[in-house]
């Protein structure tokens, strides 16, 4: 039997100067919150916040995230909720913060709140976790029954992250429509657990548009840390768009290229989340025969925005191509999204298409 699910938070709030009504908005969610944040983040945000809840009723712990959504940091901030007798938790940082306090939320059987402080991925909204070890490397996704029952986005905040962050979050963002698109052909299955809908084609659809329409203009304010109309439109393509498109629509090449990218060693690690798929959104490209041109099209626009498209700039070039292989090994291991593009692809294929992508790109 052949479902389709469709999947998403409870309620989304995106504006300028939002997390002034944090607290107000927890009251009917949860009364004692556990709060997860990392060190850089809590400095930036703890007097906002500190002022958000004093007019609220509801109440929160400060439990510190120490930098990798990991199995033992999501063990110990556990038993930090447990101990607290929490009944909601809240997440406050980047995708790795987020994907942990959901995990947590899960463990303890209680609510999430979501507030990123960047637009860098379209993880806030879904009801999965990616779950690295803790060096970092990639080992799986942990689904959970719902998603956020809230997520907040203040895009004062937003525009004062580092400009690659916003940036990252376009890439990751591109990679939606191209995704989906691929597992529709496949009839492959989606992160929600059913088959693609209409409704999650016509979301990841819009996502590109806003993405292509108003990306370089949002960038440029951006870099003066200005809140625009355009800025307002990719922190929702980013974000909302994007991470409904994604989960209801379904994941293929690029985020396999990404999972693959962490099996070799070196500076790549460094990169972000949507740096690595800005790249494996070419891969996927090159894997699915399109036309130099349509390739082109994503290579500028990832250009524009400064994000990776050569070899040298992935640190990827000073690598053997039996290390190459590497990375299409644990991007075609079983389970992985790449069967929603062709379950037939080899690791050979993919560290081609690796080389294939520098070419085109330094051409």
């Amino acid at each position: 039997m052949q479902k389709y699910i469709f999947k998403s938070p409870s309620r989304y709030i995106q504006g300028n100067g939002v997390i002034k009504e944090l607290g107000k908005e927890v009251e009917s969610i949860g009364k004692q919150s556990l709060l997860i944040s990392d060190e850089v983040v809590w400095d930036i945000t703890k007097d906002m916040l500190e002022e958000s809840f004093s007019e609220s009723d509801s109440k929160y712990h400060f439990e510190q995230f120490n930098g990798e959504a990991s199995t033992k940091e999501i063990e110990r901030l556990t038993e930090a909720g447990k101990e607290q007798n929490v009944d909601a938790v809240i997440g406050v940082g980047g995708g790795k913060t987020l994907d942990t306090a959901k995990a947590v939320s899960d463990g303890l059987e209680v609510p999430v709140i979501i507030v990123p402080t960047t637009a860098s991925t379209d993880a806030p909204t879904s009801a999965l976790s990616v779950i690295y070890s803790d060096d970092g490397v990639f080992e799986g996704y942990k689904f959970y029954d719902k998603n956020p029952d809230l997520v907040l986005i203040d895009t004062g905040i937003v525009v004062k992250a580092p400009l690659h962050l916003f940036a990252s979050g376009m890439s990751d963002a591109m990679a939606t429509l191209v995704e989906v698109k691929a597992t529709m052909k496949r009839n492959g299955d989606t992160m929600a657990g059913g088959k693609t809908t209409f409704a999650a084609k016509a979301i990841a659809e819009m996502a590109e548009e806003v993405l292509f329409t108003h990306g370089l203009a949002a960038y440029n304010a951006v870099k003066e840390q200005l809140v625009t109309p355009q800025v307002d439109a990719i922190v929702e393509a980013n974000t909302l768009l994007s991470g409904l498109g994604f989960e209801n629509g379904g994941l293929a090449g690029a985020h396999a290229i990404h999972n693959g990218f962490t099996a070799v060693d070196g500076d790549i690690h460094d990169l972000t989340h949507g740096q690595k798929v800005a790249y494996g959104v070419l891969v996927q490209l090159v894997l699915e025969r399109k036309s130099g041109e349509e390739i082109k099209k994503y290579i500028d626009f990832f250009k524009a925005i400064d994000m990776p498209t050569t070899l040298e700039e992935m640190h990827l070039d000073g690598k053997s191509f039996d290390e190459l292989l590497e990375i299409g090994e644990l991007a075609t291991a079983d389970g992985e999204t790449m069967e929603n593009l062709d379950p037939e692809i080899t690791p050979t294929e993919i560290a081609h298409a690796i080389l294939a992508v520098n070419e085109l790109s330094v051409s």
